[in-house]
């Protein structure tokens, strides 16, 4: 198994997350956990596998110094029309993040990693990575895509036969990542490196909904209450995204 990369997907990617309520509830939820836990001053910024460069571009309109990070060309020229676009400066680098130690000289004051672990062929590789990206009184902003919520999911259509196989990752062409990470596993192999200090779920009831209730909610509905249930101590764990915001050891 191979890291997957989005040059086929990326208008596909675009319209399916970013197009609706479940993007909008993913930002949100990002940018109110890093508009608390960073302080109000100019930050340079790395973000890894930026993506279409959402995230990014709130950073940069914040006042940060930004770096996007991407290995997909069709995601990357995504990410520099928004900006010019927006009529925002940022740095834009073309490379996977195996590449991005041999490229990059000085460590970042807060390193972005978001919904790329569960797309890696062996997502423990990139946290000694990560850590020396990241400037020792830094921050890492991680947000992955949750097994305990695909198991839920499964367990509520009652594909039981999927779960006793233990075959939960996507298809080819699939958007669901081919490595849902398992919330214990992953904190114990952060453990020696980051301390975790705050942990959201992103999309902690919208993705349960049926489909006629999602349709009738209201957005600014949805991201109220996703909000105010982000880190609920029931409800937190079943996001279909975790957020965890870590400090280096």
């Amino acid at each position: 198994m191979n890291d997957r990369h989005f040059d086929e997907l990326a208008t596909r990617f675009a319209e399916k997350i970013y197009g609706g309520a479940k993007g909008a509830i993913r930002l949100a939820v990002l940018q109110a956990d890093l508009a608390e836990a960073l302080p109000d001053r100019p930050l340079r910024i790395l973000d890894v596998g930026a993506g279409l460069g959402h995230m990014a571009l709130w950073l940069a309109q914040r006042g940060h110094h930004v770096t996007l990070a991407e290995p997909a060309a069709p995601m990357l020229d995504g990410a520099q029309a928004r900006f010019a676009e927006a009529g925002q400066a940022a740095t834009f680098i073309h490379a996977p993040w195996q590449a991005l130690l041999g490229e990059l000289t000085e460590p970042y004051d807060v390193v972005v990693c978001h919904a790329v672990l569960e797309w890696l062929a062996e997502p423990e590789s990139i946290l000694p990575v990560l850590h020396q990206l990241t400037a020792p009184q830094g921050w890492l902003s991680l947000a992955f895509y949750n097994r305990d919520a695909l198991v839920y999911r499964n367990l509520l259509k009652g594909h039981f036969r999927k779960l006793r196989s233990n075959r939960l990752e996507g298809e080819k062409q699939s958007l669901t990542p081919q490595k849902p990470l398992d919330p214990r596993h992953l904190k114990a192999q952060l453990e020696p490196m980051w301390q975790v200090e705050s942990e959201s779920g992103i999309r902690v009831f919208h993705d349960y909904m049926p489909k006629d209730f999602q349709d009738k909610a209201e957005l600014l509905d949805l991201l109220e209450m996703e909000l105010a249930h982000r880190r609920h101590p029931s409800f937190a764990g079943l996001g279909r995204y975790l957020h965890w915001v870590c400090r280096p050891r």
